[in-house]
């Protein structure tokens, strides 16, 4: 398994493994998540890829297809009026092709990016998960995170 920063090469197995992550999210919430869907365009991944801000990285097999991908966002708050000026690495979107799963590509994935944090100075390394996504909520806690925050909602 070889973990790297993506490239534009990549870009047309990172989109069939988006569509995967909105399937995922669509048939847990069809009121919010179009059927079909993915995050970014082409160009907006296009971008991504390209942008050291917002670094994209991809799991490749020993024949080089991409596998999973995790991407990244640096975040920081400084000189904010109630947050310390720490920087964060925040796991955007982390995936693994749905037929690869329980091959512990996702844990090296993780692992690479944990790695990556702490590289580049970060004090942390955050994420946000849907709650209807119980294998990815077991999956992060088996990687050792634990609630930063709660998103609540109710519906009108």
């Amino acid at each position: 398994m070889d973990i790297r920063r993506a490239e534009e090469k990549d870009m047309p197995r990172i989109e069939e493994l988006l569509r995967q992550v909105n399937l995922v999210h669509h048939l847990g919430r069809p009121d919010l998540f179009k059927y079909g869907a993915r995050k970014y365009t082409h160009e907006e991944l296009r971008a991504l890829i390209h942008d050291d801000g917002r670094p994209i990285f991809v799991a490749l097999d020993d024949a080089g297809t991409v596998q999973g991908y995790a991407f990244c966002i640096f975040q920081q708050y400084v000189d904010h009026n109630i947050m310390t000026d720490v920087k964060t690495l925040y796991i955007d979107d982390l995936c693994v092709d749905e037929t690869m799963r329980g091959q512990h590509i996702g844990s090296a994935l993780y692992a690479y990016v944990l790695g990556f944090a702490r590289a580049s100075g970060c004090y942390n390394l955050t994420l946000n998960v849907w709650s209807l996504n119980e294998s990815a909520l077991r999956f992060y806690k088996a990687q050792g995170l634990k609630p930063q925050k709660v998103g609540m909602e109710t519906i009108l």
